[in-house]
């Protein structure tokens, strides 16, 4: 744990706080599709990436999803943090996009070391304006961009967060990311390999234009 956590955040936090994080969180290993922090539960911990990729959902009166944003390796979730500063419910769902670890921090640490670190300080607000502009990213896509539009960005951000350009999903797990029909993603998923822009395999897409 020590080694992962010098690499991934040796260059951004101090080493009195990187001596702090490695005394109090603990280690996970996250399966692909395992659901990490789920709506409506208590918020114990906030999650730090060392390796994979989360995807960050909401969920409607009907149960369906919509995909907010994706976090890789080195990002943290502020919507979580944003909780744990008010003693809340979570109000997301973060699901391993694919094999995760990660640390998971207590709570009590966040104002602690809120106060008594800067470069944690630096690292959360900046979180939050990352979070923030991929939140804007979404709305935009939802109401200006045409669903070829939609989905093709969708399929490259995938590659991009798993570093890999062959993504092992269903059409249907597409459809339930961009909250329509599966019967749309396949017609639309046709016509972006007939462009040239993907190809198709059984449960597995391969973006060509990342």
């Amino acid at each position: 744990m020590k080694e992962k956590l010098q690499q991934q955040y040796g260059f951004l936090f101090e080493k009195d706080l990187l001596d702090a994080i490695e005394r109090t969180a603990i280690y996970k290993e996250i399966p692909k599709g395992k659901i990490i922090i789920d709506i409506g539960q208590s918020i114990t911990h906030m999650p730090l990436l060392l390796s994979g990729a989360i995807k960050i959902l909401r969920e409607d009166s009907d149960g369906d999803e919509l995909l907010l944003y994706f976090l890789e390796k080195g990002d943290t979730c502020a919507m979580t943090f944003s909780c744990c500063l008010g003693t809340s419910k979570s109000e997301i769902r973060a699901v391993a996009e694919s094999d995760t670890e990660l640390l998971m921090i207590p709570v009590t640490q966040m104002d602690v070391w809120m106060g008594r670190h800067k470069s944690w300080q630096k690292f959360i607000l900046e979180s939050y304006h990352t979070r923030m502009m991929e939140l804007l990213e979404t709305v935009d896509t939802l109401a200006f961009m045409k669903m070829d539009e939609r989905l093709l960005k969708h399929l490259q951000d995938k590659a991009k967060v798993t570093h890999d350009a062959i993504i092992q999903t269903t059409h249907h797990e597409v459809a339930l990311d961009l909250h329509t029909s599966r019967v749309v993603v396949s017609r639309v998923l046709k016509r972006l390999e007939k462009d040239g822009k993907i190809k198709l395999h059984r449960n597995r897409i391969q973006v060509l234009d990342v």
